[in-house]
C-alpha cells in the first residue's frame, strides 16, 4: 500500500510539473492574462486528486465498503467540482463573459488530473476484485 501511495504521489507531482510548465509557457507566449492563478488551479487539482487516490487505496481494503466504491467515487467527483467552483468563484464570475482561452485554461488541469485519477481508481477497483 505504501509503495502504491508513493507511486501515485510521484505520478501526480510529475504531471503537475510537466503540465503546469507547458501550460504556463503557452499562456506567456500568447500573452494571455488570466483572472485567476493558474498555479493555484493546478495545485488544487493535484492535492484533491492525490487525496482521493490515497484514500481509495486505503478504503479498498475494507470489504464492506468495497462494493460501494464506484458510487463513492462519483460523489467525490461532484465534491471536487463544487469545491473548485467555490474556491475560484470570484475569479470566474468577475467577468460577464470569459474569453475562450480563460475557459480552456480552467478546464485543462481539471481534465488532465481527472483522467489520471479515474485511471488510478479503476486500477484500484480492478486489483481488488
Amino acid at each position: 500500500m505504501i509503495r502504491s501511495i508513493i507511486a501515485y504521489t510521484t505520478i501526480f507531482f510529475c504531471t503537475f510539473i510537466i503540465s503546469f510548465s507547458l501550460h504556463k509557457y503557452l499562456i506567456d507566449v500568447r500573452e494571455i492574462i488570466l483572472p485567476f492563478s493558474l498555479k493555484k488551479a493546478y495545485l488544487f487539482h493535484l492535492g484533491f486528486s492525490l487525496i482521493i487516490c490515497t484514500n481509495f487505496e486505503a478504503i479498498s481494503k475494507v470489504e464492506k465498503i468495497f462494493d460501494q466504491l464506484g458510487y463513492i467515487y462519483l460523489g467525490t467527483i461532484l465534491l471536487k467540482l463544487i469545491t473548485f467552483i467555490a474556491i475560484f468563484y470570484k475569479s470566474i464570475v468577475t467577468e460577464e463573459i470569459l474569453p475562450f482561452a480563460t475557459r480552456i485554461s480552467l478546464l485543462i488541469p481539471m481534465i488532465i488530473f481527472l483522467l489520471i485519477e479515474a485511471f488510478i481508481v479503476a486500477k484500484i477497483l480492478r486489483k481488488n476484485q
